[in-house]
């Protein structure tokens, strides 16, 4: 062996085909990016963020709360203003079981951040009611013994409030047969398909059909 190649550094650097790959397809994904997230640093996700006010009507009354803007609103109403009808099922939105009503649309309160709704008007299975006359659908549920544990009901009625008013407003659903009609007949199949989104466990499906059929003025 020469002496010269014996005393020079391994300074050569390999490289594989996968390494030739993979930075491609890093610099593929950066090139894509828009330029504000490439400016953006990083936030570990247990780093504490700075609190923010947020004002939430909920159920008629104003509420002013300083929250973690990583708070969803399903965790804002039941650990900061202990109303708990609307229930911690899957947390991924596949459930149903925390829906309340957001300006009168159904929406998933797990999956929305509460400083989104500042100034909306919220209302939650406890804001249905009026004193002791309950809402026709909680009224139609309790004839119609529209649950069984009751653990999803609070968010199957708010859900069923919300379509009965997307119904109302002529809105179709994958199974509407004729859409040249201002209002898709609730028929059975109607409904299970809009309520869909809503998981009962202890499948009482076929009384939280008839109860929102009667609610809807429909025949059970």
């Amino acid at each position: 062996m020469d002496e010269h190649e014996s005393d020079a550094e391994p300074n050569t650097l390999e490289v594989t085909r996968r390494t030739v790959i993979e930075t491609g397809t890093t610099a593929l994904l950066l090139s894509t990016l828009p330029r504000s997230a490439l400016a953006t640093v990083p936030v570990a996700d247990n780093e504490p963020r700075p609190p923010v006010k947020v004002d939430l009507q909920i159920n008629g009354h104003l509420h002013s709360l300083t929250l973690d803007p990583r708070t969803t609103l399903l965790d804002a109403l039941r650990e900061h203003l202990a109303l708990i009808g609307s229930k911690k099922g899957c947390d991924h939105g596949q459930c149903g079981a925390c829906t309340v009503l957001i300006d009168g649309r159904r929406i998933n309160s797990c999956l929305t951040l509460a400083v989104m709704h500042d100034g909306h008007s919220i209302t939650t299975i406890e804001g249905l009611a009026r004193g002791d006359d309950l809402h026709p659908l909680q009224a139609a549920f309790v004839e119609h013994d529209g649950f069984q544990c009751g653990y999803c009901t609070s968010g199957q009625i708010c859900s069923a409030v919300g379509m009965l008013a997307e119904s109302q407003q002529g809105m179709p659903s994958y199974v509407t047969e004729d859409l040249t009609q201002p209002a898709a007949e609730l028929i059975d199949v109607e409904i299970r398909e809009r309520m869909s989104g809503n998981i009962c466990r202890c499948a009482a499906y076929p009384n939280i059909v008839a109860a929102i059929k009667q609610a809807a003025r429909m025949p059970t």
